[in-house]
């Protein structure tokens, strides 16, 4: 059975986390990738991390004594979910692509 259409916060988080990165790096690259569409207040994200390592779809890593800040990596089940939801995206984009500019 398909999943529920990822938000577009979830999926570029998950698009981050293909390094391992920390919350105000995350936001950073949500905000970089979504060209300022995507503005991830720090509040929302540590809820949207704390839901995604719930769901198995990303790893905090274990902290770093010298730093306070911890960091977060997708997990390959993380990695299908992305992928999959970069398949419904792309097929959304080839039909309307495909009926669009038949006109």
């Amino acid at each position: 059975m398909p999943q529920q259409a990822l938000t577009e916060a979830v999926f570029y988080i998950l698009l981050s986390l293909q390094k391992p990165l920390h919350g105000y790096g995350i936001i950073q690259n949500v905000n970089e990738l979504s060209k300022g569409r995507v503005k991830l207040a720090a509040g929302t994200l540590y809820g949207a991390l704390n839901s995604l390592v719930d769901k198995g779809w990303i790893d905090a890593l274990p902290e770093n004594p010298e730093s306070r800040k911890k960091e977060y990596v997708i997990t390959s089940s993380g990695a299908n979910v992305l992928r999959d939801e970069y398949e419904r995206l792309k097929e959304l984009v080839d039909n309307g692509k495909a009926l669009l500019e038949e006109n």
